[in-house]
């Protein structure tokens, strides 16, 4: 007799290499087959009447063979000919056969048919059907559920993943399986026991189309327990997290009342408010781990520059880590002119410098005359030393691995305060499930006298009206951002290169200044073109994506994103956020080859229809899915059992709610509900 937790190595007939196979999808033991869930099912549960088949559905028919024979065509074909008792017909197409099974129809016997109805030159026809000989007595087809269809793996084949799975199956109605939502207070859904059996082998009453949704309760049972889990292992970490003890940091306002009065224009109401939430964290003895999220220009840089006057006013450093040394370039000129004035030191430190520069401010920064360090991935390298770290900013998290913020972390002699920026807005869904360990600060309002950017869409092939409408935006004393998807050429693609693009720019736009940067040119030079199109020295700047992030040009008004077709959603509306920044109203062409694809055309309809950042991410989200987004840092996220955050967002409340009480349950029940369902280990996020 063979028990839940037992090896399915142990299952008569499943050898190494299936095992090998299953455990490569997370199956080690038949306890995980019953979690191997059917995608679809078969309903074998009657037998319909040809009157009654529907073309393009599957059916079950019990039929006469009247005749056999093979087509004379090209392909051999074996038709087989069956009739009811009011003489309407159906014709068995096989295009694979061998001469056993046409040998074994015989004219007049009874057989049963399951597949796909469809309909040919003569009539009704099913295509390689499942099919019993009834009168040479092979086993019916009918079942008294529903037949589940499995997702595969591997070489295994569907029979064999029921039968693994149907052993499992009786396993459990003889074996006692830990049910973790039993005892929890409101909790008045099916047992998981009874929900594993009603997945498995549905009845013919039960909501087919709820079950085909992933709405029907014995599914929200499993989704809810599989979400709690990720959710549950964050909160864990959250906890862990705040029994650390971090600096506390009094929270003074000499220096943010300077900064106040100087800056020329006021603080939107939520970056108040986020800038409050910011303080209570880092004036609490334990680490401030929050994520501070807001729309492309929403101004999360000046509520970053406050969090970092607080750092230097209790004798603390701030280190800010960006992606890329453009935007650590950018860094260093926005916080330059909010701070410079106020005699604070800042240190910049990149992969580019020389060893004379580099020396110059690692000096700076170990001597503790630099108070704000700025820089990208050289900050957490080992020659680093900080004299007294006290709060982290890393800016567009989600180009940073846990080990790499880990790495500057443990730079500080006691945890340091951390704040994580993102320009690209998470739904509220993904912001419950993935990023449960963090606070959040949303910034959901633009500073005021920021008009919407008028986005249009355009065939390659009206390329001449774009170069009118530049020569017009360059004649008004505004400048254009052209933005090109490749740096060479790429027939696959069928992308115009940057080099080509500016090339071809310089001949139809003579009299006016146009220019090249991408990410293969050197630190100087990349500087030195973005100086002189800041200056207004440069009419157009033919630009790679390089310019997604960070850049500030007020006078651009114009962009020009050409194969526009080719890129996501989100950093469709990161580029086009690098203009609308000025007085002048902005536009956005979205220059695409046909034809489009229904993917492509929903994603440019949606930046045509709304500048909202957070309602692009969620259609982003539905698009793409988690995996995409997320990126590899949250596979768990992304290959869920049975959940999936985009379809089953609507229930993170009531996840959110057994989660919590999961909080209050001892160690031994929290641990048994992770383990069943997440097999990666997140115990590499608890110091980060």
């Amino acid at each position: 007799m063979h028990d839940l937790s037992d090896s399915i190595i142990s299952i008569n007939g499943l050898g190494p290499k299936a095992q090998e196979k299953l455990n490569a999808i997370g199956i080690y033991n038949l306890e995980h087959l019953l979690f191997h869930l059917p995608h679809r099912y078969q309903n074998k549960t009657r037998l319909t009447k040809l009157n009654q088949a529907q073309v393009g559905e599957e059916a079950l028919v019990e039929l006469t063979i009247e005749r056999i024979e093979e087509a004379p065509t090209r392909q051999r074909q074996l038709l087989c000919y069956l009739s009811d008792e009011h003489d309407r017909t159906l014709l068995l197409r096989f295009f694979h056969f061998n001469q056993y099974q046409k040998q074994n129809f015989t004219r007049r016997d009874t057989v049963q048919c399951f597949g796909e109805i469809k309909i040919g030159r003569d009539g009704l026809e099913m295509h390689h059907p499942e099919y019993r000989l009834i009168t040479k007595g092979q086993p019916n087809l009918l079942e008294k559920t529903l037949s589940p269809i499995y997702p595969l793996t591997g070489n295994i084949h569907q029979a064999q993943l029921k039968k693994w799975i149907d052993i499992a199956l009786e396993t459990l109605k003889k074996s006692p399986l830990s049910d973790n939502f039993e005892n929890l207070a409101k909790n008045s859904m099916p047992s998981l026991k009874q929900a594993l059996e009603t997945l498995h082998h549905p009845k013919e009453g039960e909501n087919l189309d709820q079950i085909a949704e992933f709405r029907h309760i014995s599914q929200q049972r499993l989704i809810i327990e599989e979400l709690c889990a990720h959710q549950l292992s964050l909160l864990k970490l959250k906890n862990e997290r705040k029994r650390k003890i971090s600096n506390i940091f009094e929270i003074k306002t000499h220096l943010s009342d300077r900064l106040l009065n100087d800056l020329g224009f006021k603080l939107t109401n939520a970056q108040r408010r986020s800038i409050d939430e910011i303080n209570t964290d880092i004036s609490s003895p334990h680490p401030m781990l929050r994520l501070l999220q807001g729309d492309v220009g929403s101004g999360k840089t000046i509520v970053a520059v406050f969090a970092c006057l607080q750092a230097v006013e209790n004798g603390f450093q701030a280190a800010i880590m960006a992606p890329t040394e453009i935007l650590a370039a950018q860094h260093l000129q926005g916080f330059s002119n909010y701070l410079a004035p106020l005699g604070i030191d800042i240190a910049f430190l990149t992969g580019s410098q020389n060893t004379s520069q580099r020396s110059e401010q690692l000096d700076r920064i170990k001597s503790g005359q630099a108070k704000i360090i700025i820089g990208t991935h050289a900050l957490f390298q080992e020659s680093v030393n900080f004299n007294k770290l006290g709060l982290i900013v890393i800016d567009e998290q989600h180009k940073f691995g846990v080990h790499q913020r880990l790495s500057l972390a443990q730079k500080a002699q006691n945890t340091p305060h951390q704040l994580v920026m993102t320009a690209t807005p998470i739904p509220r869904s993904l912001t419950m499930s993935t990023y449960a360990d963090l606070d959040s600060s949303i910034i959901d309002e633009l500073p005021p006298g920021r008009k919407p950017i008028k986005t249009i869409a355009i065939s390659t092939n009206r390329k001449d009206e774009v170069i009118k409408k530049i020569k017009q935006v360059c004649t008004d004393n505004n400048q254009v951002y052209w933005v090109c998807t490749l740096i060479e050429e790429s027939e696959v693609l069928r992308a115009e290169s940057a080099t080509n693009t500016h090339q071809y720019l310089q001949d139809v736009l003579s009299g006016l200044s146009v220019a090249l940067i991408h990410g293969r040119m050197n630190k100087d030079e990349k500087s030195k073109i973005m100086g002189h199109f800041l200056a207004g020295k440069i009419n157009v700047l033919v630009a790679t994506t390089v310019i997604e992030v960070g850049v500030n040009v007020p006078n651009a008004s114009l962009m020009v994103i050409e194969n526009s077709e080719r890129l996501g959603l989100a950093q469709l509306h990161q580029l086009r956020g690098r203009v609308g920044r000025g007085k002048d109203a902005s536009i956005c062409i979205l220059m695409y080859q046909s034809p489009l694809s229904a993917n492509a055309t929903e994603r440019l309809d949606t930046l045509r229809q709304t500048n909202d950042g957070f309602k692009i991410a969620q259609k982003d989200l539905e698009l793409r899915g988690p995996g995409e987004i997320l990126g590899t840092q949250q596979t768990g996220i992304a290959n869920m059992k049975i959940a999936n955050i985009v379809r089953d967002g609507y229930l993170m409340n009531q996840v959110r709610y057994y989660s919590e009480q999961f909080l209050n349950l001892d160690e031994n029940q929290q641990q048994s509900l992770i383990t069943r369902w997440i097999t990666d280990d997140k115990t590499q996020y608890v110091n980060t």
